[in-house]
């Protein structure tokens, strides 16, 4: 089938979400992503689901309680990779005053209609389990929740859903050219492999993320207006810096804030960065500035400094923000804009602009219900109460899904279960199949990783490459070293689907 409703380019996470909402209303919906699934900024994000507290400084409530709001939402529908995690805000004497901070978790609590988050508390710093790991003069701070998130899986999972809705998922596929006809657009996609196909569409969805004004402006051809502005953030990663399932809030002398977390059992994220960004800098990555602003950043806080020495790993991806002209990159709004234009009468071209992840299920529920008009059979929202693939583990308790999955696999090591269970949820079923020992799962390469995972991942997966594979659908890159790493891609190559 080469005809459809919805053609969506880009798939990052909003495309991935317009894609599994417009598909479960019963629309003929192809994506397609010259890359593997969220490789770009969709997995380069803090992870976290959250409000983000410090746009209320922006004045930016209408975002704030949409994503309050959505934080449950999305827990709910993925508990396995999205869980409930609380943030420590130091008091800091000359920076944010006491009541200023206390009034804005106040709000913080009060805007999303919060039901199953704790709400927030006063702490004391000089005390375990903050004594000995924040500096002597932090006394005061307060704690308030949010949540985690593994966000390049919570975009697969919404292409896995979009798919088994009847979406197409291409991965490879560049959409080289793009003309308008009668009833809408033709497209040609390029596959990695040379392979061409020609396919038309009555809609484009242009969710090509940092390139969406590339993509609007081969089809627009007689302007040069642009609304997009690229801003990088980076993080860095080290060792572990603190014990315990709490984070970290600090705020900069810059006004900015960054943060401390917990990172795959044995590291601590930290960041992020936001720099001004133009194509013309080629690949994406953290600059020797950047990794010395968050190192001194953290030794504000920490009483042990950090240096570029204790580094393990770093990644940055760029945020496709809409320009709303504001000077400061940190006070660009976080928001989403949805555009549409009609080149053909009755043929909409709507273009994705920022955005969060925390806000992606909304916004493709907003997108729906602006494309509706185009489309008179289309069916109703439907997003909100349905879990995602593998979040129907019985509720969010977590741990009582891991019970459950310990008796029915008694054979296999906590550790490697956990990581597994948190990965796929319910749909651990599938990734292990009818194995019953740990050898029936096959070669390992480093840690925990199987041979049977990886086959799962290729095969229900869309993936093609060990990054895909170290860096995405799993973190597990950060725990193996480059010979392991390099005989995973050789048996890849040699196991090609």
């Amino acid at each position: 089938m080469n005809e459809f409703d919805l053609l969506i380019i880009g798939g990052g996470i909003n495309g991935s979400a317009i894609a599994r909402d417009a598909a479960g209303r019963g629309l003929k919906v192809l994506l397609s992503e010259k890359d593997d699934l969220a490789s770009h900024t969709s997995s380069s994000s803090t992870k976290l689901i959250h409000g983000g507290l410090r746009y209320l400084e922006h004045y930016e409530f209408k975002l704030v309680r949409e994503a309050l709001i959505e934080r449950e939402v999305l827990l709910r529908a993925a508990p396995h990779i999205i869980w409930p995690m609380r943030f420590v805000l130091p008091y800091d004497e000359g920076l944010r005053p006491a009541w200023m901070l206390r009034l804005g978790l106040f709000l913080y609590d009060s805007l999303g209609g919060r039901k199953e988050l704790p709400g927030t508390k006063t702490v004391r710093l000089d005390q375990a389990p903050h004594k000995g790991v924040l500096e002597k003069r932090l006394q005061k701070g307060f704690e308030y929740s949010d949540c985690w998130v593994e966000d390049a899986r919570l975009v697969v999972l919404n292409a896995i859903d979009a798919n088994a809705r009847g979406a197409e998922i291409l991965t490879g596929s560049f959409v080289s050219k793009i003309e308008r006809t009668e009833n809408g657009y033709s497209a040609l996609l390029t596959r990695n492999s040379g392979e061409k196909r020609q396919v038309t569409a009555k809609c484009i969805v242009n969710t090509a993320g940092p390139w969406v004004d590339e993509v609007l402006l081969s089809v627009k051809r007689n302007t040069n207006e642009k609304s997009l502005r690229l801003v990088k953030g980076s993080h860095i990663v080290t060792h572990r810096l603190f014990e315990g399932d709490h984070s970290y809030i600090f705020q900069n002398q810059d006004n900015r804030i960054i943060f401390a977390i917990p990172y795959e059992n044995e590291f601590t994220l930290i960041g992020t960065t936001d720099v001004p960004y133009t194509h013309a800098e080629g690949p994406v990555k953290i600059s020797d500035e950047e990794i010395e602003y968050l190192c001194n950043a953290a030794n504000e806080y920490f009483e042990k400094d950090i240096s570029a020495d204790d580094v393990k790993w770093t990644y940055s991806g760029v945020r496709p923000l809409y320009d709303d002209k504001a000077e400061n990159a940190s006070a660009v709004t976080r928001d989403y804009v949805l555009n549409i234009d009609e080149f053909t009468p009755g043929a909409p071209f709507l273009s994705v602009y920022g955005g969060k992840i925390t806000t992606s299920r909304k916004l493709a529920e907003h997108a729906l219900q602006r494309l509706a008009k185009f489309f008179p059979n289309l069916g109703d929202d439907w997003t909100k109460n349905s879990p995602l693939p593998g979040g129907d583990i019985g509720g969010i308790d977590f741990d009582d899904f891991f019970e459950r999955m310990s008796r029915k696999y008694p054979w296999m090591p906590s550790g490697m279960l956990r990581r597994l269970a948190r990965t796929y949820g319910s749909r651990i079923e599938l990734v292990v199949g009818n194995v019953s020992s740990l050898n029936g799962l096959g070669e390992v390469f480093g840690d925990d990783l199987t041979e049977t995972e990886i086959d799962y991942l290729m095969k229900h997966e869309w993936v093609s490459s060990s990054s895909d594979v170290l860096w995405r659908r799993t973190k597990l890159g950060v725990h193996m070293d480059q010979d392991e790493r390099e005989r995973l891609e050789r048996w890849m190559e040699r196991n090609e689907i």
